[in-house]
């Protein structure tokens, strides 16, 4: 522990005497003083992004919107998945993701979610695999669409970047952590971290067990992830990053609670009756209808879940990095990725989701070229390859018609003769969409249901050029440039029987380009001006393309444009613990809707954070506003609201429009707020070191009331979650640390899924109150 007597570096008086003949000594001291910094890097204002835009930068040097989450902040606030990034990074506010999130959401978009600089497979829509944090070393958040360096994608709401831990070249480091929390929540992660040679190589193996029940009914969550990586100095001019990583999960679709009222949400009741669809069935179906028979209060764990549900995934990731300094002007990095994905999810409710295979490769090389130290030029190439075999089932989905408060039967969706003949069999008992439309009969009417079935493979090859002009001490410049050519080939992968499978091919061009300035006002204070245009793709499971109902790729799948234009300040003091930053931006960009189809976004906002860390205190507050509208464009929503679920026999319980549901709404174009989004954000974290072995911090976030659904029948009210943890250091190798979330209790919700298509149908009940304890044991080498 540092001690005060430490907390001063007093330079070594330097004396020296020279005697000369009838005259005194003379003697000079020089002493020099420094503040020990913060054993824990917590604050940004030091952290080095590297990649996405360029090598090596810091904060200041980015005309974007970046927040840097530390390896130290990571532990200190328990950020264990991408929902809790919210406790640091202002306008990330996200829907549950069906309760296990596989995507950002970024400034009221699904973002893309990159590791070491390369896109990483992830679930359509935000509906895959969750996410482990047991490689992670560092995480960086950027607002607004990929830079020309990472290229196109398809969510430009904005991305993280995932840095990997890395290697130790010195020493050994063994760490092992054990967590215990409510609801038998239990995990265990073993880190080794040792070098092979002194200075010249290093390897480090983390391993991570879950096996978590769940306050839920008919949910848990188990996964197993090792990673290995490896740190090479071939000689004084490289260095080689390898690493792998195999992770195994096993995890629950938690839909939250059906039919959201204005009363669901303010007072937990909940309207009971089973609906019957127009043909008399109480099997839930389309434009099926509810007579409600009471409204009682419902259990926040009792959500729509299915203990026969089948739902797992497993995935290996090969990641290599190699940089090397050619010359006195040039150097290179090379990165190479590859991901290999399956999944299988089977559930009751008739959804289908199965990846068979997911293969996915790519290789960029940057050059980085020095020409003054005023000019600088990253530029190179980059070849993407995407292969996905997969088989999906969800046109006979009905949500609002099911009595949560009824039998598991009565949540269950046995397919028809007919529904089934609009399918194909995968395997016994297993029907799925054909990744094609036929007319089996000839009647001129395609003769079966289509959902993102798909066996694609695409080729992407990428240009890039980025230029860096510091044209004086205050003003620089930068200009980007991409163009992607796409390649892409889709097959129907089951064809009914008797059919010849269709196929197709299609090939495009994508382009993207920036332009930013920066200006320095001060030594400590940067403005920047940044504008970014993008040519994205809209893509299916896995990043696979589908074949559409006239058996053709469409091209408007690789026609959404997105745009940028944002104005910024930050404010970094060399010498002080204070780091801010804020920003002002217009976006537009396009939401993929659950049927494939894009709805242009337009979002105007405002984000500021400030950070201070000190000896003993560090603290952060954040805030955002928000104003996303549709650009007039159309909408669908799964039903227009609540109320068409009911029939209006009992108006003292609702007044139903008799409609039924879900009818698949669609709204005409217009400039509504999106919903599922709150306009206003607040966040705040602090902690404070007590004693030189005890420290405590904790977290709040509050966001302001917005609506559920489209036509704002139902709002979510202003909330609030405010967590606490303390850090006990039992010796210089232990640590104990007890953690309480949702400290007051709270009975907060959130939306299910990203875009509001479930606005009218679905919610998310966040946790209550829950504590967890984690010991930490560093062994000494």
């Amino acid at each position: 522990m540092v001690t005060k007597s430490q907390q001063l570096l007093v330079g070594v008086s330097l004396i020296m005497t020279y005697p000369v003949a009838a005259q005194e000594n003379n003697i000079e001291h020089v002493i020099v003083t420094g503040e020990v910094q913060p054993a824990l890097v917590l604050s940004p204002k030091n952290a080095v992004i590297d990649g996405p835009f360029g090598k090596d930068k810091n904060l200041t040097e980015i005309a974007r919107s970046v927040s840097s989450i530390s390896a130290d902040m990571l532990e200190q606030l328990s950020i264990d998945d991408l929902q809790d990034v919210l406790t640091l990074v202002p306008n990330t506010y996200s829907a549950s993701g069906f309760g296990a999130p596989s995507l950002p959401t970024i400034r009221g978009q699904l973002g893309e979610l990159f590791q070491q600089g390369m896109r990483r497979q992830a679930g359509n829509n935000g509906f895959g695999i969750p996410l482990s944090f047991n490689s992670v070393g560092q995480i960086d958040v950027v607002k607004g669409a990929p830079s020309v360096i990472l290229g196109t994608s398809q969510r430009n709401g904005g991305f993280v970047n995932l840095n990997n831990k890395v290697a130790s070249l010195s020493g050994t480091d063994i760490k092992f952590q054990a967590n215990a929390g409510s609801w038998q929540h239990y995990r265990a992660q073993l880190d080794i971290n040792t070098a092979i040679e002194e200075g010249k190589s290093g390897i480090r193996v983390s391993a991570e067990y879950i096996d978590n029940d769940s306050y839920f009914d008919y949910s848990g969550f188990q996964s197993e992830d090792l990673f290995v990586t490896l740190r090479l100095l071939p000689d004084d001019k490289s260095s080689w990053d390898i690493s792998f990583e195999y992770y195994d999960v096993d995890f629950t679709d938690n839909a939250g609670i059906n039919r959201p009222t204005q009363n669901l949400i303010d007072n937990g009741l909940y309207i009971t009756g089973q609906g019957v669809q127009p043909n008399g069935s109480l099997i839930p179906g389309a434009f099926a209808i509810v007579s409600p028979t009471g409204e009682v209060e419902i259990p926040r764990s009792t959500v729509l879940t299915d203990p026969d549900n089948i739902n797992t995934a497993q995935t290996y990731v090969f990641h290599s990095t190699y940089q090397r300094e050619l010359n006195s002007i040039h150097s290179l990095t090379n990165r190479s990725y590859f991901q290999y994905l399956e999944r299988e999810e089977i559930a009751q409710n008739s959804f289908v989701e199965i990846i068979d295979g997911a293969k996915t490769a790519q290789n960029r090389l940057e050059i980085n070229s020095i020409w003054q130290a005023e000019q600088q030029t990253t530029w190179g190439i980059d070849i993407r390859y995407n292969d996905v075999l997969g088989y999906s089932q969800f046109t006979t989905e009905a949500d609002l018609p099911i009595d949560l408060l009824g039998t598991i039967e009565q949540r269950r969706i046995p397919l028809t003769d007919a529904q089934k003949s609009r399918l194909v069999e995968l395997r016994p008992g297993v029907f799925v969409s054909p990744g094609a439309n036929y007319d089996v009969d000839g009647d001129g009417v395609n003769d079966f249901s289509l959902s993102d079935t798909t066996d694609s493979t695409t080729w992407q090859t990428g240009l890039f050029a980025e230029q860096e002009s510091d044209w004086n001490d205050r003003f620089s410049t930068t200009l980007g440039i991409r163009a992607d050519h796409y390649n892409v080939e889709a097959r129907d992968a089951l064809p009914p029987q008797g059919q010849i499978a269709a196929q197709d091919t299609f090939s495009k061009w994508l382009y993207s380009g920036s332009a930013s300035a920066r200006f320095k006002l001060t030594d400590s204070v940067v403005t920047y001006a940044t504008y970014s245009y993008n040519e994205a793709t809209s893509n299916s499971m896995g990043g696979g393309t589908v074949l559409g109902a006239d058996n053709k790729i469409s091209p408007l799948n690789f026609a959404t444009e997105n745009t940028l234009y944002e104005l910024g300040m930050k404010y970094s003091p060399a010498d002080t613990p204070w780091y801010a930053d804020a920003s002002i931006f217009e976006q537009t960009r396009s939401l993929r809707n659950r049927d494939g189809s894009n709805t242009g976004i337009i979002a105007d906002g405002f984000e500021a954070q400030v950070f201070y860390q000190g000896r003993a205190l560090w603290a952060n507050l954040g805030y955002s506003y928000l104003d996303a509208r549709y650009d007039n464009s159309a909408s669908a929503q799964d039903s227009q609201q609540v109320a068409d679920a009911f029939d209006n026999s009992r108006p003292d319980i609702i007044q139903g429009t008799g409609i039924g549901a879900p009818n698949f709404a669609g709204f005409a174009a217009s400039n509504q707020r999106v919903q599922g989004i709150p306009q206003q954000t607040i966040s705040a974290s602090a902690g404070y070191q007590i004693l030189d072995n005890w420290d405590v911090s904790g977290s709040a976030i509050y966001t302001k009331s917005y609506p559920l659904d489209y036509l704002a029948s139902v709002l979510i009210r202003d909330q609030i979650t405010i967590n606490i943890n303390t850090n006990i250091a039992l010796s210089e190798q232990s640590n104990l640390r007890f953690e309480v979330r949702n400290l007051t209790n709270e009975k907060n919700w959130r939306p299910v899924f990203e875009g509001g298509y479930f606005g009218s149908t679905l919610v998310f009940p966040e946790l209550p109150r829950n504590v967890q304890l984690t010991y930490t044991y560093n062994f000494k080498a």
